[in-house]
């Protein structure tokens, strides 16, 4: 389906669609597609969420909320000071959802930088906010290096119902376009 969907944008045949891995594993388009376009993809609980951009990291993270007794004791090891703060205050028929909300944007943005849990999950904070799905939020993330801070777009998504989604993107000003596919039913 990945091969299918980069060769559509690509105008190409998904045969001739190759992948090359960077350092941390994170796959992208091989040389002669190098610079055209940038995807992510990530999968739960038999559903798949793919992501593709041009000319800007991008990273997607889909999660199945299920109900789960440990989600405290992972926030505390994984989240940051300020997002474990948010959401011991919450009620819990909103814990699992919320959990997920800030999981799937913390990862989503770990995917688009390329350098998986090389960076802590509690090195940075992601906002937690209810804005509805579509409505980006700004995240301002300080580099180890000299760099200045980069500043990232965070879409929050409602994929089906009982998941959780999100999409990160560098920079600002972005569109987003949603589409559904459903795979063709096999007859045997």
């Amino acid at each position: 389906m990945l091969r299918d969907l980069l060769g559509r944008y690509l105008q190409t045949q998904p045969s001739q669609i190759n992948f090359v891995y960077n350092a941390f594993g994170k796959p992208d388009l091989s040389p002669e597609f190098a610079n055209r376009l940038k995807f992510n993809l990530s999968h739960s609980a038999g559903f798949a969420l793919i992501a593709v951009a041009t000319a800007s990291n991008v990273g997607v993270d889909l999660e199945y909320i299920r109900a789960q007794s440990d989600y405290a004791d992972i926030a505390r090891r994984f989240f940051s000071a300020a997002e474990v703060d948010y959401l011991i205050a919450l009620p819990s028929h909103l814990y699992a959802e919320a959990f997920f909300n800030c999981w799937t944007k913390k990862e989503a943005y770990l995917k688009a930088c390329g350098e998986g849990l090389a960076i802590p999950l509690n090195s940075f904070s992601v906002p937690l906010t209810t804005d509805p799905a579509h409505t980006p939020v700004d995240l301002y993330v300080a580099s180890k290096d000299i760099v200045p801070t980069k500043r990232w777009s965070l879409f929050t998504l409602r994929p089906a119902p009982g998941y959780a989604g999100a999409l990160a993107i560098e920079g600002t000003g972005w569109r987003l376009r949603q589409w559904q596919w459903k795979m063709p039913q096999r007859v045997e």
